[in-house]
């Protein structure tokens, strides 16, 4: 106890410096003290956090019994072709959620929240979609704000309220006014109200954040459909499976793990190797006739003349 009041002062007193150098009032300094203080009673409030099994055994055991509902967790997309899969693990999550307080008499809504720049670029939800992924479509409340500054509004007011059972944040990239002081603003909310909130980063990079737990997110190849008498479907899709690597965790290192999702039973599957949906060599079960070659053109495009490596305009 003596060492952590030892680093406590120390860290007061640095912070009273650099607020000095920086001509901050004193205020500040009160509000840094209060922070930590906070960080001190979360610390040790760690260990009675509700948390929500995946029904995966390892994946549970990386996260130290499951998912934190008093937290942030990011599914971060490195690039835009991955943000469905992001997307999608998200509803997942909130529909296993869903699913086990509908078991404990208690079904709460979810609320979408997507900025503008992000809801052009990855659409909308789909309501007969979510019915189909597991999710209710009486039970999910979208809004999309003009403005980022009115999204994180959105969303700290929606978590402050405890009204509804997950609340998903999208985000494009790494913008300006969504940082760390943000992150750790909604963060503290949801905490309080013991409720999480699902950021989805699209085309995003890592950056520092008050997520407890940050995934990165990748689709993966789903297996065929399996028959009533055991068998597979040639040539059909199965049930969607993603690649999940912990790249925020109390884990040493990152780890990976691929998930498939049942929508039907709302639950995961672990996947110990994909498969592809039709074997190489193998035509569709409901191919059709394949497009015959054009008969007023040239069957592949003409070779391409020289380049010319121009400089940029600005």
């Amino acid at each position: 106890m003596a060492q952590i009041a030892l680093a406590r002062e120390r860290l007061f007193a640095l912070r009273e410096t650099i607020a000095r150098l920086e001509g901050k009032p004193a205020p500040v300094l009160a509000a840094a003290e209060r922070e930590a203080l906070a960080e001190g009673r979360e610390m040790r409030q760690e260990r009675t956090s509700p948390r929500l099994s995946f029904g995966v055994e390892l994946f549970d055991d990386a996260l130290e019994g499951g998912l934190q509902l008093d937290a942030i967790t990011e599914f971060r997309a490195a690039s835009s072709r991955d943000v469905g899969a992001a997307s999608g693990l998200a509803m997942a999550i909130a529909a296993r959620k869903q699913r086990q307080e509908e078991d404990a008499g208690k079904a709460l809504p979810l609320l979408w929240i997507g900025d503008a720049v992000g809801t052009l670029e990855a659409g909308r939800p789909y309501a007969p979609g979510l019915k189909d992924f597991g999710l209710k479509p009486e039970l999910f409340f979208h809004a999309a704000p003009r403005k980022l500054e009115d999204a994180l509004w959105l969303a700290e007011a929606a978590i402050e309220s405890a009204a509804f059972s997950t609340v998903v944040f999208e985000v494009r990239g790494n913008p300006l006014h969504f940082g760390l002081t943000e992150s750790r603003r909604l963060s503290l909310r949801a905490r309080a109200v013991r409720r999480p909130l699902f950021l989805i980063r699209q085309a995003g990079e890592e950056e520092a954040s008050s997520a407890a737990l940050r995934l990165h997110v990748e689709p993966a190849p789903s297996n065929t459909r399996p028959l009533p008498d055991g068998s597979k479907l040639s040539g059909s899709i199965g049930n969607p499976i993603f690649r999940l690597t912990l790249e925020k965790s109390r884990n040493p290192a990152p780890l990976s793990f691929l998930l498939e999702w049942n929508p039907h039973e709302r639950e995961f599957l672990p996947v110990s190797e994909p498969s592809f949906a039709r074997p190489p060599g193998k035509q569709s079960a409901h191919s059709g006739a394949q497009l015959s070659a054009s008969g007023d053109r040239p069957h592949r495009a003409q070779a391409m003349g020289a380049l010319l490596a121009l400089e940029r305009a600005s």
